[in-house]
């Protein structure tokens, strides 16, 4: 089997657990199982890891198939520090009513800035109209 190089040394990491960074920003950890040469990841009792502030929560995902073109950044969790934490977790519940309101006020933020900007006779494109150029 031929592989891309760079993913045959992670062939040593497979059954090892790991952090996976995606591109959307969702952090997953998981036990690593398999990975291809387009550096496509299989993960076991993978859980979505949601941080607020000095809170988190984890979500169960089980098995998870992730496309290589998404990750971002993959490392191995060293086992023995992964208590080491200040982080304090909280149940799901508790961890998504956190992040829609960090996400509510990011959005309240961001109105606000654009509003002074046009009021001030500024304007910013949208983000999906910056396609167009």
């Amino acid at each position: 089997m031929n592989y891309m190089p760079g993913t045959a040394s992670l062939i040593e990491d497979i059954d090892k657990k790991h952090l996976v960074l995606l591109r959307d920003g969702r952090t997953l950890i998981g036990f690593l199982r398999s990975i291809d040469q387009f550096a496509n990841l299989v993960l076991h009792q993978t859980v979505e890891r949601i941080h607020v502030g000095k809170k988190y929560g984890d979500i169960p995902r089980g098995i998870f198939i992730v496309r290589g073109e998404n990750v971002v950044l993959l490392g191995e969790i060293d086992l023995e520090k992964e208590c080491d934490t200040v982080l304090k977790q909280v149940s799901i519940e508790e961890i998504l009513e956190e992040q829609r309101a960090q996400q509510q006020t990011k959005l309240e933020a961001e109105r606000a800035k654009l509003q002074a900007l046009k009021e001030r006779g500024l304007s910013i494109p949208r983000a999906d109209a910056l396609d167009e150029y």
